[in-house]
């Protein structure tokens, strides 16, 4: 069973991608079999939309928009989303939080990194669990991390450190092992592949497809993603978004997804 992916907004435009496309911080996917169509994640906007039209795509008959995690560039398309669309995401995705800065027990704020969204407009399906969405897609639910790194803060009476506890990925399980879609990698790609095992019982993973937040990592940090890389076998690794040149440089073999391409597995 073929799957397709189409690169409805990524940080860059395809080579020989039309003109009329628009590329810019953030990433949406549009993910099918021949039973199932998944919007994963929306941009920032309704730029998504726009570059859909352009591509010839049709976003009507979704089985489900996903969503990775509540950080503005990944969910601040829904405003654009039909009115009670079917929504899949962790509890905590609507979080005020920020980029900020702390010394010596002093917050700073820097940059907002979530925008006032109205949700209650959608079927929205809350979950910290895994949730399948249909006999090949499964949302991973909530993805525990011992050590998790701090992203900023989330805003409250009591500013708290905002680990993106809210970031989940979509799993499609194929005959050739796991297809792991993620948003941005936060939780760290081991974390996140393990997990991905651990609720399938599947070990094999055939394809890594997302953003993988490794533009400021250290070569350290590198070298590691990039081990347990090659002791996993994956097939097909393919970084966008937050990936960055610097991830995509030493990591092994990688295909670099951009606005307006399409993919097919």
């Amino acid at each position: 069973m073929a799957l397709t992916i189409k690169v409805l907004l990524e940080n860059r435009l395809a080579d020989g991608a039309e003109s009329s496309l628009v590329a810019k911080a953030g990433l949406s996917l549009l993910i099918q079999d021949e039973a199932t169509s998944i919007l994963f994640d929306t941009g920032p906007d309704g730029t998504f939309l726009h570059n859909a039209e352009r591509m010839g795509v049709d976003l009507t008959r979704l089985t489900a928009t996903v969503l990775s995690h509540g950080h503005y560039d990944h969910c601040g398309g829904v405003p654009w989303l039909p009115d009670n669309s079917r929504i899949i995401c962790h509890p905590q995705i609507a979080n005020e939080r920020y980029a900020a800065v702390q010394f010596a027990g002093f917050t700073r704020k820097l940059k907002k990194l979530s925008l006032d969204i109205d949700y209650s407009r959608h079927q929205m399906e809350y979950t910290r669990s895994p949730v399948e969405i249909s006999e090949h897609f499964l949302w991973s639910g909530e993805i525990k991390v011992d050590e998790p790194r701090a992203y900023g803060i989330i805003n409250g009476n009591d500013s708290a450190v905002d680990y993106v506890i809210d970031e989940g990925v979509l799993i499609y399980k194929s005959d050739q092992g796991l297809v792991i879609i993620t948003g941005c990698g936060h939780r760290g790609i081991t974390h996140i592949v393990r997990h991905c095992q651990n609720i399938t019982g599947v070990r094999k993973i055939y394809a890594l497809i997302g953003g993988f937040h490794l533009r400021c990592a250290t070569p350290w940090e590198l070298l590691r993603v990039r081990r347990f890389i090659n002791q996993q076998q994956i097939t097909k690794l393919m970084g966008c978004h937050c990936t960055g040149a610097w991830g995509r440089w030493w990591l092994p073999d990688m295909i670099s997804p951009a606005t307006g391409a399409t993919f097919v597995l």
